[in-house]
């Protein structure tokens, strides 16, 4: 089971950036996949997260109207568009894969992180 992030990195105020989530290895299509986040010194957050393909996504207020949460079943990858991105959207982004395994629950996987880093 992999996860593998990619598209951090340093961006103006304002700016756009696309992360991008290539899975492989487990069961892209029945998973529920999210992006996280986390800033120095502070825990780890919930940013945006995608229930399956015919559910809208949800996010988190202080993203809401800004990023785009997408998943594509057929190429096992999930984008987050981040437009309007402001200084405390700095952090490592981290993508999440809970796959169901039926009355045993869920088995999580997580990526690796990419750093995301707004400043002028």
């Amino acid at each position: 089971e992999q996860l593998l992030e990619s598209g951090g990195g340093l961006v103006q105020p304002g700016g756009s950036l696309t992360l991008s989530c290539e899975a492989s290895g487990f069961s892209f299509r029945r998973s529920v996949m999210s992006w996280y986040r986390q800033a120095p010194g502070k825990e780890r957050e919930l940013v945006a997260r995608s229930q399956d393909v015919q559910t809208t996504p949800t996010y988190a207020d202080s993203v809401k109207g800004r990023f785009t949460l997408a998943r594509d079943n057929d190429k096992d990858t999930l984008t987050l568009l981040m437009t309007n991105l402001k200084p405390e959207d700095t952090a490592v982004y981290y993508c999440k894969a809970e796959e169901p395994m039926g009355r045993f629950g869920t088995l999580d996987y997580w990526g690796q992180g990419t750093q995301v880093t707004v400043s002028s």
